[in-house]
């Protein structure tokens, strides 16, 4: 990995912090009903294994066994545990070395073997081109320029891999509870949020987001607009994730193809 710059240090040092204080998405998975999570993911199962709400599409975890699985920047032993339950032969590249012990810790768990790599996602020199059937991404708002995590992605990617990835739709990115409701942080046009608790994160705009896909030669197969069906949960307290979800949305899931 190239020398890390600003915006690196900072991301690695939250979220380094984030494991420390026990934030959600840095708890391994520890506790997954195996015969239920299989059901699942073959379509035997409409009922949801907590906690795979989050894991979107279905289709994404349908047939991984014996696939090569790239969790990228989604280290934590999360999303990583499910692939290797379900037989993939498990990659996890995250930039914080907190959330990959997860992942070692899942693993050693639940008894698959995985590969952690400490690297930015902008920067996979540390992988060789053609090596994955899924790349599993996440976490793309801390990157300034999605164009870098792209092209790396579509480098790796074998033929007709798939790539999934989340976004928050860009008007929705800046936005803080004030006491009364949401109120709009920045103008549209500014992308960078320097944050309180030290991360810096960055707003991407709709073209960005689908023609850079199209520019790496990704053709887009699947959007799901996730917080359409968040419904309200009344112990959500304003300004939570939950909260926010349910009443401003905007979070997506693209699913591309390298044909």
């Amino acid at each position: 990995m190239k020398e890390k710059d600003e915006i690196a240090v900072a991301n690695e040092k939250h979220w380094n912090r984030m494991v420390k204080e026990g934030c959600g998405y840095t708890i391994p998975w520890l506790e997954l009903d195996i015969e239920m999570l299989r059901n699942y993911a073959q379509g035997k199962s409409d009922i949801v294994p907590t906690p795979l709400d989050v894991m979107t599409p279905r289709n994404i975890i349908a047939d991984v066994e014996g696939k090569d699985v790239l969790c990228l920047a989604s280290g934590g032993g999360q999303q990583s545990a499910v692939f290797g339950l379900l037989g993939a032969n498990v990659t996890v590249v995250d930039l914080s070395q907190g959330q990959l012990d997860g992942d070692i810790k899942s693993a050693k768990h639940y008894g698959y073997e995985i590969k952690a790599i400490k690297a930015d996602m902008r920067d996979l020199s540390c992988l060789y081109d053609e090596t994955f059937d899924i790349v599993y991404g996440t976490a793309i708002c801390y990157v300034p320029d999605i164009h870098k995590v792209y092209s790396e992605v579509a480098r790796i990617l074998r033929q007709g891999g798939i790539y999934r990835t989340d976004f928050c739709q860009p008007v929705t990115s800046f936005i803080f509870w004030d006491g009364n409701g949401y109120t709009i942080e920045k103008p549209y046009c500014q992308n960078i949020k320097r944050r309180d608790d030290g991360a810096i994160e960055f707003r991407h705009y709709m073209d960005d987001i689908f023609n850079g896909l199209i520019d790496v030669g990704l053709s887009i197969r699947q959007v799901v607009d996730m917080s359409r069906h968040k419904e309200p949960s009344l112990n959500a307290l304003p300004g939570s994730w939950d909260h926010e979800e349910s009443y401003v949305g905007g979070w997506f899931i693209i699913v591309a193809k390298k044909d």
